[in-house]
């Protein structure tokens, strides 16, 4: 009797080790599912981040690199030039931008036009050139899927961006220019982070008015930085100014 009781309590501890191992199965199999519920869900979550900064009431702020307007002395409208030999020119510009989005994916705002112009020297002579300018902007983002144009990569919009409004050029000594300038044309914006997106754009450029020279134009490659600020992230950074 002793032996089978032995035996008996034996096989009880066997059960519940067992059943104590399943229980542990169980919940780590459980443990598994949340994490993996919890990962999906922060994919998810990320992906409308990136989709939520291009919506109605967020605020763009960055610049592109380069004037944005073409001059009779340089076409060039990419970035900063700088010459290396004895004489040689150099372009230097920015074009500062703020943008409001009034509804998902439509902004306007304002962009600006700085830049100075030195051309390569002949017989000892260059010509010098400030650009300046201040104009509307207008740019629609196009989301996925839209009239059958899809996303190169996961973390990029396509957009068209047009602009337009006063500016001019001035050559010391020369030509001048002072006008109505307009853009247009597509670019993409690649989302570095959930706010800030590296950008390339190809645009038609062009200048009218009075001056010395009536018309100027060229196609410009253009590459910049943008801010993208949700609403209520731009009302904090207001709020806090406005109180120190």
């Amino acid at each position: 009797m002793k032996n089978l009781d032995v035996m008996s309590s034996a096989n009880d501890r066997q059960i519940k080790t067992l059943n104590r191992g399943r229980q542990n199965g169980i919940a780590s199999g459980n443990a598994l599912k949340k994490a993996l519920l919890m990962t999906v869900a922060m994919v998810l979550g990320v992906v409308g981040i990136s989709n939520a900064q291009l919506s109605e009431g967020d605020f763009m702020l960055g610049s592109d690199l380069g004037s944005g307007l073409v001059t009779s002395t340089s076409n060039g409208l990419f970035g900063f030039n700088f010459g290396l030999n004895d004489g040689a020119g150099y372009n230097v510009g920015l074009s500062p931008k703020i943008g409001y989005f009034v509804a998902d994916n439509f902004l306007i705002g304002v962009a600006t036009n700085l830049g100075f112009t030195k051309s390569p020297e002949v017989n000892g002579e260059s010509a010098k050139t400030t650009v300046y300018g201040i104009q509307a902007l207008s740019r629609y983002y196009l989301f996925p899927g839209q009239v059958g144009v899809d996303n190169l990569l996961k973390k990029g919009r396509f957009f068209f961006e047009a602009n337009g409004g006063i500016a001019g050029f001035n050559v010391k000594d020369g030509n001048s220019t002072n006008g109505f300038a307009l853009g247009f044309g597509p670019g993409y914006s690649y989302f570095i982070t959930d706010n800030v997106a590296l950008e390339t754009s190809v645009k038609y450029n062009g200048l009218a008015g009075g001056g010395d020279t009536s018309y100027t134009h060229s196609l410009g490659l253009n590459l910049g930085i943008q801010i993208f600020l949700p609403s209520s992230q731009a009302g904090n950074i207001i709020d806090r100014e406005t109180n120190n």
